[in-house]
This record gives C-alpha cells, sequence and structure tokens, in this order.
C-alpha cells in the first residue's frame, strides 16, 4: 500500500471537519438506540420524533422508487453483459470489501474478465464551479469514469478513488475498477473500452438503474437490522421487507454461536435466496510504510493502541483482544476518516507514554494514512479476508452459474 501524501489542513478547516465528525458520531449514537431512554430530555425525545416521522417518509420514498422501475416508469438499463451487484441493507459494518474481493477473484479464475464498479464513496470530488459547469453544459454523462485500476496498473490513490475501490484495485491484480456514481456510465466504459465481460457492483443493491443478473446481500450477524427503522431514524436504508429481492444472502461476522433465529428471521423474508454464513478471519499483520509482515500470533501478549475510522470499531477491537492483545488505547475516528500528519504524531506519542509498543488499525484506515518520515513504534494493519463456515457448495454453485452462462441466456 501507499500511504497517502503529506497534507496540511489549515487550522479553520480542521475545526470544522472535527466538529462536523463529532456531530455526525452524535447522531449516529442517537439513530442507533431502539428508543429514548429513561434520562432524556424532553430535546433527545423530540429529535428521536422529528427522526421517526422523516423515516417513514424516506421509507414511503424509497419503496414508491422501487414500485416505479419495477413498472418500467423508471427505466433498468441492460448493458449486454453480466451483472452483478453486492450490497446489504444496513449503513456501514457488513464487512463488503472483503466479500466483493473474494467474489472478483472467484468470477476471474473462472476465466471471466471482471470489472468492479464503484461509486467512491468519499472520493475527492472536482470542483464546485466544475460540477455545475458540468451540468449547465449537459456533459456530465460524457465525462468518463475514474479508472482506479485498468488491471495492469494502480492509476489512482486512496484520496481520489475512495478506500475500499484503492484496497480492491491493489489486491485484485487483473480486475479493472472504475469509479463513478452513475454505474451505467462506467459500466459501458469497461465493456467498451477495457473489453469486459462481467460486472461486479460494489455497494450495488440499491442502484436499480443498472439490471442485475446476482443480487448479493449481506446481513451482519452481531447487527442485522440495527434498531429496524430506515434513515435517519435508523441504520436501514430500505425497508426489511426488501430483502425478498436477493438471490444470495451472506451472513457476516459470524462468530461460532447460533444463526438459528437469523436465518429463520431471513428466511421468512426471502424463500428463495441461497444462505451463505462466513466469518472475517485475520491473516497477518502489515507494516503501513513497508512490505515487513508478522503472524497475527505476534499480537499475543503484545500492548498496543487500537486505531480506526469506521463504521462498526467494536469487531475490529474485539478481534485484537481475541488475538491476544493487551488494548491499552482505543482510537476512533468517524467513518473514512482522513488523517493527518499531527493526528498521527499524537497517537504515536500517546501511545508511547502509555506504554503501547504497536499502534494496529485496518487496513481500510491505514489508505488514508499520510506518509511519516520515522516512528517511534512501528503502525501495522490488520489483513482480514474472508473464510466461509458453511454454504460453500451453495457459493460455489453460485459461482458456476453466473461462469457458465449458456449464449442464449446472455
Amino acid at each position: 500500500f501507499v500511504p497517502a501524501a503529506t497534507q496540511t489542513i489549515p487550522e479553520h478547516m480542521g475545526f470544522l471537519r472535527n466538529k462536523t465528525e463529532s456531530t455526525q458520531q452524535y447522531l449516529l449514537s442517537i439513530i442507533k438506540d431502539p428508543g429514548p431512554k429513561p434520562g432524556d430530555g424532553r430535546g433527545i425525545r423530540l429529535v428521536l420524533w422529528l427522526l421517526t416521522c422523516l423515516s417513514h417518509v424516506y421509507a414511503s420514498v424509497m419503496q414508491l422508487r422501487l414500485f416505479l422501475y419495477n413498472k418500467g416508469l423508471l427505466r433498468h438499463h441492460t448493458l449486454g453483459c453480466q451483472v452483478i451487484s453486492v450490497g446489504n441493507l444496513t449503513v456501514g459494518g457488513t464487512g463488503k470489501t472483503p466479500v466483493v474481493e473474494v467474489f472478483a477473484r472467484r468470477l476471474q479464475e473462472a476465466g471471466r474478465r471482471v470489472a468492479i464498479l464503484s461509486r467512491g464513496y468519499k472520493k475527492r470530488e472536482l470542483a464546485l464551479w466544475e460540477r455545475l459547469l458540468d451540468k449547465a453544459l449537459f456533459r456530465e454523462s460524457s465525462r468518463p469514469p475514474r479508472v482506479v485500476s485498468d488491471g495492469k496498473s494502480l492509476l489512482l490513490d486512496s484520496r481520489m478513488s475512495g478506500d475500499e475501490p484503492y484496497m480492491l484495485a491493489a489486491h485484485l491484480p487483473g480486475v479493472a475498477v472504475l469509479v463513478d456514481k452513475n454505474r451505467v456510465k462506467s459500466g459501458r466504459y469497461a465493456i467498451n473500452k477495457q473489453g469486459r465481460d462481467t460486472l461486479v457492483l460494489d455497494d450495488g443493491f440499491q442502484y436499480l438503474a443498472l439490471d442485475h443478473r446476482i443480487k448479493i446481500v449481506l446481513v451482519d450477524k452481531q447487527n442485522p437490522f440495527g434498531n429496524g427503522y430506515v434513515l435517519p431514524r435508523g441504520i436501514l436504508r430500505e425497508p426489511i421487507k426488501n430483502l425478498n429481492r436477493a438471490d444470495v444472502i451472506f451472513i457476516t461476522k459470524c462468530d461460532g454461536g447460533p444463526t438459528d433465529e437469523l436465518r429463520a428471521k431471513l428466511r421468512s423474508l426471502n424463500h428463495k435466496a441461497e444462505i451463505i454464513e462466513c466469518t472475517h478471519r485475520a491473516r497477518y499483520l502489515q507494516n503501513v510504510f513497508s512490505a515487513e509482515k508478522l503472524p497475527v500470533t505476534s499480537l499475543k501478549g503484545m500492548s498496543i493502541t487500537a486505531m480506526s475510522g469506521i463504521a462498526a470499531p467494536d469487531g475490529f477491537e474485539r478481534e485484537l483482544e481475541r488475538l491476544g492483545a493487551e488494548v491499552l488505547i482505543k482510537e476512533r475516528f468517524a467513518d473514512h476518516h482522513r488523517y493527518t500528519q499531527q493526528e498521527l504524531i499524537d497517537i504515536i506519542n500517546r501511545s508511547t507514554a502509555f506504554g503501547a509498543t504497536a499502534v494496529v488499525t485496518t487496513e481500510k484506515d491505514a489508505v488514508r494514512f499520510p506518509k511519516l518520515e520515522r516512528s517511534s513504534i512501528p503502525l501495522f494493519f490488520l489483513r482480514v479476508d474472508i473464510e466461509l463456515l458453511s454454504g460453500k457448495e451453495d457459493f460455489n454453485e453460485c459461482i458456476a452459474r453466473i461462469c457458465f452462462r449458456r449464449k442464449e441466456d446472455c
């Protein structure tokens, strides 16, 4: 991995960013609650009531949108090749990127020419005047997508592409990765300019403009549906009943405990989907700024700072403790937080003062680190990938069905 280029943020901009992230984290803590707590004042109760009203409105809009697509009043685009979407019903934290990676790799191994299409969440956008000019001149559709990887070389960093597309491109040589909010446009580019015959939509379950042949939905075993509300009162992107559109359901973050209750719930919502259980398995530690790798057994007895800017940091921190690390400090930032040199230096100094011998972060965070000339303690990221626990035959059958589709079905 190549960390982000050295960045400096003006003091007033840093203050605004920190205030925005603090507000974001506070609102997230509110919407994750199932209901008002006994000690909540009238202000919090009023906010929850307003969010609940907005949630009902949002759910209605999502259902109307789905109805319009189903009736053909909004157009599904068909590109003449196989399209597989990998997504979820909730915002953040289901472990989608490793599933996209393993799916793309298996498709490639089976002989498909794969392109991953991503929106590139939190990528650096064009300047406002450029976006307005594009709209005024009706040239948005003619601007090509950003090519993170052409299958041969990494062409963009994480700042220009977004965290997940960059990670996917780094781990998948031979697979093209493109970024654009208009994935019909980027799909056409992948087919016509790069000769791709299989498109994988990263976070594509709600992207209805492009027709999907296989819809894969991830459900986090630790927090399947939040408090049951859609945004902005809960973490659902659309009502739970819409899970009936899925062809394959991955139950992610399984810990070996029973899944019967969750499986029964999923089956009541979807009678046809294949259900596959998987877990995120730690593979090794890698130094953020070098190629040095250590086995995960090195964490046993190690005193560390756990540092993350992800949607669900609890699972990451629990995994470090499960692997035997003594977590002295837990540094948490907002999801997709873009780190500065000074933040890293402060964390390193604080870790050293508390007796930590290393800082351990996630791979997704590591791609957002600025370069450091030196550090008194090493900074590692934990490399994690997917391990299937059940449903392997279903998964292989799903891959075979996609890869060996008859020509007359295309």
